[in-house]
């Protein structure tokens, strides 16, 4: 298994998850799919680039209420193991400073397409991607899930993570939890 910068060669892989029901925004589901779906089909090139951004100088990002905010420095990555995609690690920060606006619940998020979980590939993404914040020079990286969501708490807890708190989310409705893990010795 490896985490891939996207790519042109990778996309058909990532547009076929999306046509069998993956998403990569948890917020926005189906939208965020159908949304995807519409931007590799227009101009595939500019999605890929989109991806990688972490100058973020692209456009910004819509909420589920249909506000928009500005983008954050961040890219994803693609998880791929022997030639399939498997899901995603995606990574954001703001420069110079730990904290992440209130609308940002974490500096990392994943994903892995239904028919590839449970076989730790969630769990060796987050551990593969945690270098990659340590060089932003962040102390640590919060990571924020569904409180009934104990999968994505393993996940993050065999990478390190301690639970902070419990909140409610606003933009989502839901209960959440949010875990640290730091990435200084």
């Amino acid at each position: 298994m490896e985490l891939l910068v996207p790519s042109l060669e990778g996309l058909d892989g990532y547009a076929d998850a999306l046509r069998r029901g993956f998403w990569s925004d948890n917020s926005r589901r189906e939208a965020s799919a159908r949304e995807e779906l519409e931007r590799i089909a227009t101009d595939p090139e500019a999605f890929v680039a989109s991806l990688d951004d972490p100058l973020a100088r692209g456009l910004p990002i819509r909420l589920p209420d249909g506000s928009t905010v500005p983008r954050l420095p961040g890219y994803r990555r693609w998880i791929w193991d022997g030639g399939d995609y498997c899901g995603f690690v995606n990574f954001r920060w703001q420069a110079g400073t730990s904290t992440l606006p209130p609308y940002c619940l974490g500096h990392v998020g994943y994903g892995v397409v239904p028919w590839k979980q449970q076989r730790g590939y969630a769990t060796r993404a987050l551990a593969l991607q945690l270098p990659a914040c340590r060089r932003e020079g962040l102390p640590y990286v919060e990571l924020t899930t569904d409180k009934d969501n104990l999968a994505s708490q393993k996940v993050i807890t065999a990478n390190g993570g301690a639970l902070v708190e419990a909140f409610r989310a606003e933009r989502h409705g839901k209960d959440q939890l949010r875990f640290r893990i730091p990435l200084t010795s």
